[in-house]
């Protein structure tokens, strides 16, 4: 069955094209995509990565479900399935890891733990030894405590990204990038559509916005409870020779360090991230949004990649870093997605808050935004547009303070 109904997603990243792959699948004919990039994945899209970690450690169950769901999807669709590596997922403390950090690390391990889908697929690390029977390869010091669950690994990102987008072009999505959408477009309070840079106007009977880190600048009032906020990226270029040796080591993450993945088959770099509470760019306003530059690190981040590596492939840690920059995304106080009407409005949808934990979802997250769609609102509570009032953050999986891009050009100008 076909439905002729008008649909306009703004944003081609995660999101967006799920939402556009299960609408086309479910025989909608008439949906535009706009993004600002010249192609798709965009250099925007958090998306638009060397791997994302694809994995069900989450102290609530409720989204340990969800994870298991896509994980499903990405072992058996044959459109995600060329691009998942079910390498394994090493998860630890090290001895000088704040108590928050092992309490998290505990109830997620607790949380999959009861699960059928995970019998047998849980060893405890314990000892140095226990890490080397699961990763031979790493020779740093390591005292670390944690377990290894096979049942997870990592995604090819941005490969998945452009499979995806191939499959909606061939299923008929239409898609205009080059050309950022600059506001809505309003008939009193029912949204009709959105008008672009180059005065363009597209109408639609129902807009769905899943900008990331920059929807609150189409959208101002989510900005109470989205933040555009960023994790640094970086990578150390391996020889073939090294990257050979380390083919097929689990994801790594030490929940007060930070993690990285095998080498990356084609280019041989190693990528990584550091652990932390993440940067945000307020720039002297009252809203966080990406930077026009996002191609470097912080220093303090570097140092703990660093620290890493000396725990991990200490031969490594002195090595340049490669490819840095910050990858944005949009974050919500309670790490729980929107997906919902604007209040107040209608024929706006709103589809962000991906918190850091989105891109794993890829293969499913659609089929929640189709939901919305055609039901007209949101059933769960958790995933409502929500009031926010002030207050500190207190995220129990994050490790680390909040960083403002401030603080470090306050560095920059105290050196000169």
């Amino acid at each position: 069955m076909t439905n002729s109904k008008r649909v306009l997603i703004v944003g081609g990243g995660t999101f967006g094209l799920s939402t556009a792959y299960h609408l086309a699948k479910s025989g909608y004919t008439n949906v535009t995509v706009l993004d600002k990039g010249a192609y798709l994945p965009s250099d925007a899209s958090a998306g638009n990565d060397l791997n994302k970690i694809i994995r069900a450690e989450y102290e609530d169950p409720f989204y340990a479900e969800l994870a298991l769901d896509a994980i499903q999807q990405w072992q058996r669709n044959p459109l995600f399935a060329p691009y998942y590596h079910q390498v394994g997922y090493l998860l630890a403390t090290s001895p000088a890891a704040p108590e928050k950090a092992k309490k998290s690390l505990a109830k997620a391990l607790s949380s999959i733990s009861r699960h059928p889908a995970w019998a047998g697929q849980i060893t405890p690390l314990e000892t140095r030894e226990d890490i080397r029977a699961v990763a031979p390869a790493f020779d740093g010091p390591m005292k670390w405590r944690g377990y290894f669950n096979r049942l997870a690994g990592y995604a090819h990102a941005a490969d998945a990204l452009r499979a995806t987008y191939a499959v909606c072009c061939e299923l008929g999505i239409e898609f205009r990038l080059g050309d950022a959408v600059k506001s809505l477009t309003w008939d009193g309070d029912r949204c009709v559509g959105a008008s672009t840079a180059s005065g363009r106007f597209y109408g639609a009977d129902v807009v769905v916005v899943t900008m990331g880190g920059a929807a609150a600048s189409l959208i101002p009032s989510l900005a109470p409870q989205v933040t555009a906020k960023a994790w640094s990226v970086a990578h150390v270029q391996l020889t073939p020779a090294e990257a050979a040796k380390l083919r097929g080591i689990p994801v790594t993450y030490a929940r007060d360090l930070g993690f990285f993945f095998e080498p990356d088959p084609r280019t041989n770099l190693l990528k990584m991230c550091p652990s932390g509470a993440g940067i945000t760019n307020y720039e002297g306003g009252n809203v966080s949004l990406p930077p026009a530059d996002s191609s470097y690190i912080p220093a303090h981040d570097e140092a703990a990649m660093r620290a890493l590596l000396r725990e991990t492939l200490p031969a490594l840690a002195d090595r340049p870093l490669v490819n840095q920059h910050m990858c944005w995304v949009a974050d919500t106080r309670d790490s729980e997605y929107i997906i919902d009407f604007v209040p107040g409005k209608k024929g706006v949808i709103v589809a962000t808050g991906d918190s850091g934990h989105g891109y794993k979802m890829l293969p499913v997250a659609g089929r929640w935004i189709k939901k919305v769609i055609e039901e007209g609102a949101q059933a769960e509570a958790r995933w409502r547009w929500k009031e926010v009032s002030g207050g500190p953050e207190d995220i129990s999986w994050r490790v680390g303070n909040l960083y403002d891009l401030k603080e470090e050009s306050k560095k920059i100008v105290s050196k000169l």
